[in-house]
Order: structure tokens, then C-alpha cells, then sequence
């Protein structure tokens, strides 16, 4: 859809100074959307394009990102996958696929149309379940040649379970091949979403319909989809482009009431994770642990979000003397 039949770029509904435009999808013979967002501001004749893909039970809001990184001389992009946040429609299951691979193709037009903006390189930073498709993606997305760099911010590389309740994943993703549509609870704990969302303990001022601070059901179909997607990358993947992994300095077992170790440590995932899983996404990959990290570092408290920026614009500039 690049070019000749490409929606015109129209104000965005969520954040003032952003712009959106939809990126058609067929999938099993129906027809989805995908939004690509970008901010009005960014730069006339960029070099470097970062293009943002959001979590699970989450959409593009974080404007003080894009200002970053327009700051720096980057131009911003984002993705909302289709069934997230603006790509939401009536009728559409949120935040479900059968296969991670669906996303591949709205993946490849963002990139395309980011290309044909005049961006010469483009960079992916991706957020928790993003960073798993997003990996995925940057090994054997039909694009991944026009990729110059991936950073993946507490990348959902496996669930945060033990015991029993690994073997109840394993039973019900299985189930999720025959009952794919069925759900059995919502996606996110409730005191995470406390901690970031400003009318509760956070900081951040986000739209509930996309974003739910209990989240998302979660269908025994897009558990399958995660989990042999997750399969396959601790298997070992094989990315070109350099890797940058950042995460939170440690995890902390969800706790039943509130405690203010919650603005300070992963509550969704493991962090162990990520550090072992991390170097095996290729042959050039950077880990970085980030002390007082919050699940989506990004919204983390100010002084720690500005570490994690520091850290990604000085990765930004090692690969771009390299590469």
C-alpha cells in the first residue's frame, strides 16, 4: 500500500502534535488495521528513523520518548498493531493473533513508508511483548535487511512462572490449538497498572479503553502463539543488526497489597530472563541493567527513565560510528 492508494496522515486522536495514518491488513481473508503514528515535529531530512511497538494490553502514548529522541536528531514513528490501542475496531478481539508472524507484514509497510519519508536507516525499539515480535521480526521478517539496530525494552522472552503454574501455561496453550478463542482471565496485574497510571500511585495519564489497568482478556489462542513464539527464540535466533537489551536490575514477586518496591523493580517479568536469553539473539548484542527500572522502563520514575534514555542514545551513537 506504499505510495499510490496510502491514507492520508490525519491529527491523532490520542496525543496533540502526533499524526496517524492506517495501514490496511488481511489476515485469513479479513481485513484488519494497523496505525502508524509519527510525530508532527520530527525532523525535515533525517538519517535515523525510530519506530516504537508497544506490550501487550498497550498503544503508543509516550510522548516524552519521541521528544527524546527528536531531541537527538531522530526522527519518531509508532506502530499500534492491529486489534491495539487506535487500531482497535468493533467486533475485533483486543490484542489477539494466532501467530506472531501476523503482525510481520504491517511491520514491513511501517518500515517501508518510514523509508520512503526519507529516513535512511531505521531503528525498532520495542516494548515487552513487542520486543518478542519484534526479535522475531529482525531474524526472519521479510524486511529485516532494512533494519540497522533493535532495542528492546524488557522483552517478553518467557513467562514469570515456576512450579505448577508453568505446567498449567504449557496445558493451556496446548488447548489453545483446538479452543483458541477462549479466555480465562484478564492480562495484567492490577497494582502494576497502579503504579503507572496517574489516577491511582503513577505518573502516567493514558486512555483506558486501550489500556486497561486490570488489561486485557487473555485467549488460549494468542497464549500458543506467545509461547511457541518464545520457543523458537530461546532456541537461538539469528539477527544482523545489533541488539541492544535493556532491563530493570532485578523482578519482584507480585505482592498481594501495595508496596513502593513497585516503582523500582519488573513485577511482570523476569528479569533472569532476559539475561539469559539475551545474548542468543545474534552475534551483536548489548545488555544493560538498569537499576530502579519499572516493567516498561520508559515509565519508570524521572531520574531512572532519563538512565535508560542515556543508555540507548549512547548505544545509538556506538552503532552509528560502526555501521
Amino acid at each position: 500500500m506504499t505510495d499510490e492508494g496510502q491514507l492520508p496522515w490525519q491529527p491523532d486522536s490520542e496525543l496533540e502534535g502526533f499524526e496517524t495514518q492506517a495501514i490496511e491488513v488481511a489476515i485469513q481473508a479479513k481485513e484488519y488495521y494497523a496505525t502508524l503514528v509519527r510525530a508532527a515535529h520530527n525532523p525535515v531530512t533525517p538519517k535515523i528513523a525510530i519506530l516504537y511497538l508497544h506490550g501487550f494490553t498497550d498503544y503508543f502514548f509516550q510522548r516524552h520518548l519521541a521528544d527524546a529522541c527528536i531531541d537527538e536528531g531522530f526522527s519518531f514513528y509508532a506502530l499500534d498493531l492491529h486489534g491495539y490501542g487506535r487500531s482497535l475496531r468493533t467486533g475485533v478481539r483486543a490484542n489477539y493473533c494466532d501467530s506472531i508472524d501476523e503482525y510481520f507484514p504491517e511491520i514491513d509497510e511501517a518500515i517501508a513508508r518510514i523509508k520512503a519519508s526519507g529516513a535512511e536507516r531505521v531503528i525498532i525499539n520495542a516494548h515487552s511483548t513487542g520486543g518478542l515480535i519484534s526479535a522475531l521480526y529482525a531474524h526472519r521478517g521479510e524486511g529485516r535487511a532494512q533494519l540497522s539496530g533493535l532495542i528492546l525494552n524488557s522483552p517478553f522472552f518467557d513467562f514469570a512462572l515456576s512450579g505448577l503454574h508453568r505446567i498449567a501455561l504449557k496445558v493451556l496453550a496446548a488447548m489453545g490449538r483446538v479452543l483458541p478463542k477462549c479466555s480465562y482471565h484478564h492480562g495484567m496485574p492490577s497494582l502494576y497498572g497502579q503504579s503507572i497510571y496517574c489516577g491511582y500511585r503513577g505518573e502516567w495519564d493514558f486512555n483506558l479503553t486501550f489500556k486497561p489497568v486490570v488489561g486485557f482478556p487473555i485467549y488460549l489462542g494468542w497464549l500458543r502463539a506467545i509461547v511457541r513464539a518464545q520457543r523458537e527464540l530461546k532456541a537461538g535466533l539469528s539477527i544482523q543488526c545489533p541488539v541492544l537489551v535493556l532491563h530493570s536490575a532485578r523482578s519482584l514477586k507480585l505482592p498481594r497489597a501495595w508496596t513502593d518496591e513497585l516503582m523500582s523493580a519488573d513485577v511482570v517479568l523476569d528479569v533472569d530472563h532476559m539475561r539469559r536469553y539475551g545474548p542468543g539473539l545474534g552475534d551483536q548484542v548489548t545488555l544493560a541493567e538498569i537499576e530502579g527500572g519499572m516493567h516498561d522502563l520508559m515509565l519508570s520514575p524521572h531520574p531512572v527513565r532519563e538512565t535508560v534514555l542515556s543508555s540507548m542514545f549512547r548505544w545509538l551513537g556506538q552503532i552509528s560510528r560502526v555501521h
